[in-house]
């Protein structure tokens, strides 16, 4: 099958990397035009090189960007902050000689967010650092099922002056096949064929893998989990310290309350009188105490005006009294 007409001029990229696809323009060739392809593909075929086996590697690779092309006068710091415009780095590895200590002219910086991993992908791809014009990419050497590195044939991209260039990549993507596919061919090999339907226009961006729904969904699950169960233990220390708090306050309040009542009972108070007295009672409450009640006032009243009634008879009767004593006298003067 040729592909259609539309096509010609659109590229596409690859999603799992095979070394003699990656050193073809069209991603169609069956056999391998240089001896780097041939090494590579011998290397994957024995599997000779495992992507995980470096100890070096640490962090998320779906937050990890690879910036290659770097001036090897630039340093971690001139890159940890020519990166830091993109978002906040969390780790950033310098990948230098393990003999000389130079560096080899790429890195890997990896983010705290996927969100800020994907705009450096955007943004930072050809800028400027240190007069060097940059290029950015995912971490493929983890994410990218097959992945061969350069240095053992494969990789993406390269310069022309080398004459070991390989597609398929961000920087340099396959080319529309202007032949027809060899499917038959490529199936033997094992060599996956190029996509149908999935040309892309050089002008879009390929957009990074993103990381499995399970993961992730795990990931804010544990996370929400963690919150959910901070805020749970927050709550019951708050109410254990509230209740706490209640106990010894009702506590003090009863030994006052005790206190008072064996006061009021040597002085030979009752407890109403001795509540009117209470030093944890607000002034509005005094104010409320010492006046009386409708009840109170009545039966006041009425002892009271007994009382006077009481008192104005004794007086009334001892007037009487000293009047008649003196009516007494006066007759019995007048006699004699």
């Amino acid at each position: 099958m040729s592909s259609s007409n539309n096509n010609i001029n659109s590229v596409f990229y690859a999603d799992s990397y095979h070394p003699i696809q990656a050193g073809s323009i069209d991603g169609t060739d069956i056999l391998p035009h240089d001896n780097a392809v041939l090494r590579a593909h011998l290397c994957s075929n024995a599997a000779l090189y495992d992507p995980l086996g470096d100890p070096k590697i640490i962090g998320d690779p779906y937050r990890t960007i690879f910036v290659g092309r770097l001036s090897h006068l630039t340093t971690e710091h001139a890159l940890r902050k020519a990166m830091s415009k993109y978002g906040r780095v969390r780790n950033l590895r310098l990948v230098r000689h393990i003999v000389t200590g130079a560096s080899r002219g790429y890195a890997f910086v990896e983010f705290e967010s996927e969100r800020e991993m994907r705009r450096a992908y955007l943004d930072a791809h050809h800028s400027i650092i240190d007069d060097a014009e940059i290029i950015v990419d995912y971490n493929r050497q983890q994410l990218m099922p097959g992945w061969i590195p350069r240095r053992l044939g494969g990789g993406l991209g390269g310069r022309k002056e080398s004459g070991q260039l390989r597609f398929g990549g961000r920087e340099r993507p396959f080319r529309a096949p202007l032949q027809p596919i060899p499917y038959e061919d490529l199936k033997k090999l094992g060599i996956p064929p190029p996509p149908e339907g999935r040309y892309m226009s050089r002008f879009q961006v390929p957009s990074p893998p993103r990381k499995p729904r399970r993961s992730v969904e795990k990931e804010e699950y544990s996370h929400k989990r963690s919150s959910a169960e901070r805020e749970d233990l927050s709550q019951r220390s708050s109410s254990m310290d509230r209740d706490e708090h209640r106990r010894k306050t009702r506590g003090k309040q009863d030994s006052k309350k005790r206190s008072r009542v064996e006061e009021e009972c040597k002085h030979g108070k009752s407890p109403e009188d001795m509540s009117e007295y209470s030093p944890n009672s607000t002034a509005t409450e005094r104010d409320h105490n010492y006046k009386w009640s409708s009840s109170d006032r009545e039966e006041h009243y009425h002892s009271r005006s007994a009382e006077r009634g009481e008192i104005s008879q004794k007086r009334s009767s001892r007037a009487k009294e000293e009047r008649s004593s003196k009516r007494h006298r006066h007759h019995s003067r007048s006699k004699h």
